[in-house]
């Protein structure tokens, strides 16, 4: 599984950066035994739900915004829609994510996309001295902060709950 494309896009695209994780080591990312959701990889990873960094995409009037939410919560659309100004602000369909990510849902990664997109990244995940993002494919994850993830994404800071 490290050899899939997605995985080695995700790790070319933080090598890049010279990403690092939360003891400024390289981020490397790290396969799991399983395909896990948000509870079951934070308790593989023996880390609070909250610093699992989801990576949800949306369709914002046709455009893919890439939100890294906090595993403890979910994205107020509503909210987030008005302060965008879009005036649709969906959860993308399978193959939207797919189109605009070469990823699948469940795997999502904030970096190594065929394009960047627009992405914001949740304060709270500022409160974690490192943080876990999807490395490409179900199984793989890696670890950062959140400064990386703001500075590898391009990401803006916002409020999303």
């Amino acid at each position: 599984m490290q050899s899939h494309p997605n995985v080695r896009a995700v790790q070319g695209a933080l090598d890049a950066a010279n990403a690092r994780n939360g003891s400024d080591a390289p981020a490397t990312v790290r396969l799991l035994p399983d395909a896990v959701h948000t509870a079951a990889a934070a308790e593989a990873l023996g880390v609070d739900v909250g610093a699992i960094a989801n990576s949800l995409v949306f369709d914002a009037d046709g455009t893919p915004l890439l939100v890294l939410t906090s595993g403890a919560h979910r994205v107020d659309t509503a909210a987030l829609a008005t302060r965008l100004a879009v005036t649709r602000l969906r959860r993308a369909t399978p193959q939207f994510v797919k189109e605009h990510t070469g990823q699948v849902i469940g795997g999502v990664a904030p970096v190594g996309h065929p394009q960047p997109l627009r992405t914001l990244v949740d304060t709270a995940l500022d409160k974690y001295d490192e943080i876990w993002a999807a490395g490409g494919v179900p199984q793989a994850v890696f670890p950062t902060t959140y400064a990386e993830l703001l500075r590898v994404t391009g990401g803006t800071p916002t409020d999303v709950a």
